[in-house]
């Protein structure tokens, strides 16, 4: 999970250099964006839960997890990133309510890219036995299992906090922004969510590339469709990709902690916000870019919904 941090000093005094003019133009030009993808992301949920083509086959209910857990993460990284914006703190259980929900969503996308590049798999590999394992019962199971490993990942988290003497503190609003971060109160709390966060990117990308070479093998077979085969070569890949971005979001509040060190002012700034929209709202954005515009089945329906509602915005402009 990624929002802006600034447990440091440093940061929060290269905030207040920033002008209001230009905190309102970020503010505008990060919200639009944001708007602009989280209605293409609930255009194709509304799509796959309206049609019964999608809302019975495995691989579009996974598609559906997916991009629910994406567009969560993308609504609360923007509310975190308005808040730093407009320089507003938060009381430490708003903070982290708010981290638990970005956290269990943040979870949910690598584990999620990993059940679909088993299915992805078992479709190549096993195309005879694929209606018997991968069924809509399977997948739901799955798919519980999932949020139930994300949740035990926040609740063993909360425990971890209770070690922290909130008790001494004057108050409970916090002093610096609300992150991630700033919630890591003591340091077991931050060598577990290390360790956390690499024994779970490296198990997805093992899963995804062991996926990928079983279809390689499995192409060579002369029983194995080879147009099937690429396809799912190609979907895996785009997996691996998506798996990247999201362990590059995971790094982007250690970066700006170490930007800070070596770069200043309005240099900061701007990379601040550059980074914010090339690894926050890309990673979240790209699975609807990807299953929206490459999948032949929700493509047309896309474009017809989102085609529908540019004529009648063009339409009530002009009467």
């Amino acid at each position: 999970m990624s929002f802006v941090s600034q447990p440091q000093s440093n940061i929060s005094v290269a905030f207040d250099d920033d002008g209001l003019l230009e905190r309102m133009t970020t503010f505008a030009l990060c919200t639009i964006l944001s708007c602009v993808f989280l209605f293409i992301n609930g255009t194709i949920l509304f799509i796959l839960r309206s049609k019964s083509v999608f809302r019975d086959t495995c691989r579009y209910i996974l598609l559906f997890n997916l991009l629910l857990a994406d567009t969560a993460q993308l609504v609360i990284s923007q509310a975190l990133f308005l808040l730093s914006v407009c320089r507003i703190t938060l009381t430490y259980p708003v903070c982290g309510m708010l981290t638990v929900l970005g956290i269990l969503t943040n979870v949910i996308s690598p584990l999620t890219l990993m059940v679909m590049s088993l299915e992805r798999c078992v479709a190549v590999c096993l195309p005879l036995r694929h209606a018997m394992i991968v069924t809509i019962r399977n997948t739901r199971l799955a798919i519980i299992a999932v949020w139930t490993f994300s949740s035990l990942h926040n609740i063993f988290r909360g425990i971890l906090l209770l070690d922290f003497p909130f008790e001494d503190l004057d108050s409970l609003q916090m002093t610096s922004l609300c992150s991630d971060l700033a919630m890591q109160l003591g340091s077991r709390s931050k060598v577990y969510d290390n360790a956390f966060t690499g024994f779970l990117f490296a198990s997805a990308a093992i899963v995804i590339i062991s996926s990928y070479v079983g279809v390689i093998i499995a192409a060579r077979s002369a029983s194995t469709g080879k147009a099937s085969a690429l396809k799912a070569r190609k979907t895996l890949m785009l997996h691996l990709v998506q798996l990247c971005l999201s362990l590059s979001s995971t790094i982007y509040n250690p970066m700006l902690i170490a930007l800070i060190k070596i770069v200043q002012g309005e240099s900061f700034l701007r990379l601040y916000r550059f980074l914010y929209i090339l690894m926050i709202i890309f990673p979240r954005c790209l699975s609807s870019l990807i299953y929206g515009l490459r999948d032949q089945t929700i493509r047309p329906i896309l474009l017809g919904h989102l085609g529908c509602h540019l004529k009648r915005k063009a339409v009530a402009v002009s009467g």
